[in-house]
């Protein structure tokens, strides 16, 4: 939560760098890094983060690197790892043999635009998927929908990433 006053707030993150807790599990430097990761596409880029690999994996099976890749001006909550645990494991080997369902849950954590930090303290986007994604907070306290923001506004080349601790699932 901010702690300043209302005009100030002296927990509100730099507004092009990265925050949040999670942001420490990004390696320091290397193409895994905020500097690396934002000399590359979104899909590349996360393939470089090892705490976003079974994102990657997904996205491989379900085809869309190549999309997300050529995308331009976009914004990405990136599920961690952690996050797909979460997900019962027959449910997730379910989900990750069915195209279509898979393709539905990875375009809903796609929005268009590139977000910043002040267009997520109280907003609502249409998903590429179709569905809409609810954000809410300030500082380096942020939600999409369930999920929390542990590392934010990362740059990619052609996208800002949101890295989020729940997979987002949209709307039957």
């Amino acid at each position: 939560m901010a702690t300043g006053s209302a005009s100030e707030p002296a927990t509100e993150p730099a507004s092009d760098a990265p925050f949040g807790a999670g942001c420490s599990a990004v390696p320091a430097d290397g193409e895994g890094s905020f500097t690396g990761m934002a000399d590359d596409p979104v899909a590349t880029a996360a393939s470089n983060n090892p705490v976003l690999s079974t994102l990657v994996t997904a996205v491989k099976k379900a085809g869309l690197a190549d999309t997300l890749n050529s995308a331009d001006g976009i914004t990405v909550f990136a599920p961690t790892n952690q996050a797909f645990a979460k997900i019962d494991k027959k449910m997730l080997d379910k989900v990750l043999a069915d195209k279509k369902t898979l393709t539905d849950i990875l375009t809903h954590h796609v929005v268009a635009g590139r977000k910043t930090p002040a267009d997520l303290e109280s907003g609502s986007f249409t998903t590429l998927q179709g569905g809409k994604v609810t954000t809410t907070g300030s500082g380096q306290d942020y939600t999409v929908g369930e999920a929390g923001i542990v590392c934010g506004n990362v740059p990619t080349r052609n996208a800002t990433v949101y890295i989020i601790d729940t997979v987002l699932m949209p709307e039957k």
